[in-house]
């Protein structure tokens, strides 16, 4: 479909990774798995859920706490590797989001990943896409204060020279609806793992395939949109 030149567009569009563009949490849980048993620790698939959208380090923090003995930075350095073999394998992107991205760089709207991930790893996922997708990476082991703080965002909005309000940030975790709502760039929720219940300001989708240009020109608009009921 032709794009209306005259329509309100984001000044760019900020996509979450794991769970947002790329289904990689299962890669992640059984990277966690992984490792618990290699140690015969014990993490149930609460635990997991609870890992989702968190730093990297308090995630590696919880696997100790659950029994694995090395230190956080060891895990988190065994659970990249792991999850990166895997996405060398295959790069699983979420439903509709080559499409999504495909209207976006036709419309010449600019997009960065945000990511607790590490830079590694964001880079697998950017190389799978068609050049030029990602104008930037921001990573969680590039940034001081990681999601639920806003930190992440507010550096992502900085590197394109705009303002964070004149963005869509798009994501399916809590702690990462947190950091986006706190910078204060217009917020779409879309569920992976875990529910995304209604939050004042945040706008929520069941799946990228039910959103184009045009719901992300009035999210960024200011509207919030629910299409989950």
């Amino acid at each position: 479909m032709p794009h209306d030149s005259s329509a309100v567009l984001p000044a760019a569009v900020l996509f979450d990774m794991d769970g947002t563009l790329v289904d990689t949490e299962p890669y992640w849980m059984r990277a966690e798995r992984e490792i618990v048993a290699a140690h015969g620790a014990t993490w149930t698939h609460e635990d997991a859920l609870g890992a989702v959208g968190q730093a990297l380090l308090t995630t590696g923090t919880m696997l100790r706490d659950a029994g694995v003995p090395l230190e956080p930075a060891e895990i988190v350095a065994w659970l990249v590797a792991r999850v990166n073999e895997q996405l060398r394998e295959a790069v699983p992107w979420r439903p509709g989001v080559l499409e999504l991205l495909d209207e976006l760089r036709t419309a010449r709207v600019p997009c960065a990943i945000v990511t607790m991930s590490y830079r590694s790893q964001a880079e697998v996922v950017a190389d799978g896409a068609p050049a030029g997708t990602f104008a930037h990476l921001v990573t969680g082991d590039e940034v001081a204060h990681g999601k639920p703080d806003p930190e992440p965002y507010l550096v992502a909005a900085g590197l394109f020279d705009v303002r964070p309000e004149d963005c869509v940030a798009i994501e399916d975790s809590g702690p990462g609806i947190t950091s986006a709502l706190a910078s204060g760039a217009r917020t779409l929720g879309v569920p992976a793992e875990v529910p995304v219940p209604p939050r004042p300001g945040l706008s929520r989708a069941g799946s990228l395939k039910q959103i184009d240009l045009e719901a992300l020109g009035r999210i960024v608009s200011g509207e919030v949109i629910d299409l989950l009921g």
